[in-house]
């Protein structure tokens, strides 16, 4: 009985041990510091859409492979062996002729070679796969697009909720700051209740916003460790900041250029869908033309043979060499799919004109949205300047009993305003640039 009491606490400290083992596992995380360039990198190694995209590719190429092979020549062997339990009887006229011989075995074997010498329609089809390919390609280059640009707007999220975080705990930090000496003073009977209440009130006022933006940030790191496909047992840390990005703004506003579409994917996708109904044209066509092939056999057999012991039949070889030329007539559906290809290339090149103008239409869009939080990236940061000082004057004179704590609240909650402004500029340039970006099918 003590034996199993001693047992049992034996398994319970093992037990305790190992779940606070796993609790202390659960609780260190890995933190990856990142930048953009990083950022980027791990996603287009690890986000499972590249991988499919690069799959396609290869299932392109394996099925060029499988077109082109067709134009080999194909080799097969065949046996057969045939007991003739009664001869058929071919009557002619007065005659009988027996087709064979009763109670007999009948064995051959067969290898034939058959390749084909005009075959116009496999031609077409090597060409169409050519363009099937570089189609593939373009997709993935798309996929590859769309994933830089969801991951950069990701990471300036994850910057902008990062230094919204940072403004407010710094103004929780002086409205706190604020309070304690205010509140000193109201001990000392040196000011009133109400500025008292004010502060609090103030101090108060800005820590649902602290709480709010740490959430923030914690959605923009989930958000961005999705589309990186990373796990979400790693803490993700940005030492970067919007503000890094102000000379950025007016430089690449200067840089600008117009490059048109010409490296747009999605146009580069509608040319090459057009190219490969002008290949399945011509490949329609070949419906109309001849086709030539070639044909050998060689033939090894023994017949008529009463026993069944293989080796005592008497063989014989005949080899045979066939061409067969095949002219096609009429068939009614061939016209019906020549007529459905042309409908379906005006519906593209229809498709293309709608797509053109809305792709125009976006970038010009993305322009104007640079341009303007450009400017107002400058008038917000002299907002800022102008705040601070704001709020300097206001605590000197709050010192010296010629302001109030409204005067002094007031220029605090307007210099946290014109930081957050000034934040979101930034960010709402660098979001415009990325969709820019992406319209005008600028490689990463």
């Amino acid at each position: 009985m003590q034996r199993l009491l001693v047992n049992k606490k034996l398994l319970m400290l093992v037990s305790v041990f190992l779940f606070a083992s796993y609790t202390q596992a659960q609780e260190v995380k890995e933190t990856l510091t990142l930048t953009l360039d990083k950022a980027l990198e791990i996603a287009l190694s690890e986000n499972p859409t590249i991988k499919v995209a690069d799959e396609e590719i290869a299932l392109k190429e394996t099925t060029y492979k499988e077109t082109w092979q067709t134009l080999l020549p194909e080799v097969a062997l065949t046996g057969s062996w045939q007991h003739t339990i009664q001869a058929a009887v071919m009557k002619l006229n007065d005659m009988e002729f027996k087709m064979g011989q009763d109670g007999t075995n009948t064995v051959a074997g067969v290898a034939s070679v058959s390749l084909p010498i005009f075959a116009p329609a496999v031609y077409k089809a090597m060409s169409m796969t050519k363009t099937d390919i570089e189609l593939a390609a373009e997709k993935a280059r798309a996929s590859k697009q769309d994933l830089v640009n969801q991951v950069t707007k990701a990471y300036y999220q994850l910057m902008l909720a990062q230094d919204s975080h940072e403004v407010l705990k710094q103004s929780f930090a002086v409205a706190e700051e604020n309070y304690n000496v205010v509140n000193a003073k109201f001990q000392q009977g040196s000011v009133s209740e109400f500025d008292k209440i004010s502060a609090q009130v103030q101090m108060n006022s800005v820590k649902p916003n602290v709480i709010s933006a740490a959430n923030a940030v914690a959605l923009s790191q989930l958000q961005l460790k999705v589309l990186m496909g990373i796990t979400a047992d790693v803490d993700l840390k940005i030492d970067d900041s919007l503000e890094n990005y102000e000379t950025s703004v007016f430089v690449n506003q200067m840089e600008q250029t117009n490059e048109g579409l010409t490296n747009n994917t999605t146009i580069r996708q509608l040319d090459l869908n057009k190219k490969m109904l002008q290949q399945n044209r011509k490949s329609l066509y070949t419906s109309f033309m001849p086709t030539l092939a070639a044909q050998l056999n060689y033939q090894y057999q023994s017949l008529y043979n009463d026993n069944w012991n293989v080796f005592d039949y008497a063989w014989s070889g005949s080899s045979t060499l066939a061409f067969s030329l095949s002219i096609p007539l009429y068939k009614a559906s061939n016209f019906t799919k020549l007529k459905t290809n042309r409908i379906q290339m005006n519906q593209l090149e229809q498709n293309r004109i709608n797509v053109e103008r809305q792709l125009n239409m976006q970038m010009e869009s993305y322009q104007k949205n640079m341009k303007a939080s450009s400017e107002q990236v400058s008038s917000n940061k002299e907002n800022v300047e102008q705040a601070k000082k704001a709020v300097e004057i206001s605590g000197k004179r709050y010192e010296v009993g010629k302001g109030t704590v409204l005067e002094l609240n007031n220029s605090q909650v307007q210099l946290t305003q014109a930081e957050l402004t000034y934040n979101q500029s930034i960010y709402d340039y660098l979001v415009a640039k990325a969709d820019l970006d992406l319209v005008l099918g600028r490689n990463y």
